[in-house]
């Protein structure tokens, strides 16, 4: 954050986040392991409106009708996610 001198005030900053960081994010979120609350908190993402957005442009969650619908991946999604996993296993080995 950038601090003025003279008066103390810290000027926030937009943080870019990675797609296969959203796609994550949104997945922990439907699965139950975090609610938006404490993924707001827990990754310090300025507002919790953009935690709705990407669940909108990237989650399983029929908005317009409200309801839960399986939608197929997309081939870079589906990339991402195994990418995801086998970076996973490589840690704990």
């Amino acid at each position: 954050m950038k601090t003025s001198e003279k008066s103390g005030y810290q000027k926030k900053t937009q943080k870019d986040y990675s797609l296969s960081f959203k796609l994550q994010l949104v997945e922990d979120i439907e699965s139950g392991r975090l609610n938006r609350l404490d993924a707001h908190l827990k990754y310090g993402i300025q507002a919790r409106s953009t935690i709705t957005q990407w669940l909108r442009k990237y989650g399983t969650f029929d908005w317009e009708n409200l309801s839960v619908t399986t939608m197929a991946k997309t081939p870079e999604q589906r990339i991402i996610e195994l990418e995801a996993k086998v970076m996973d296993f490589l840690v704990i080995l």
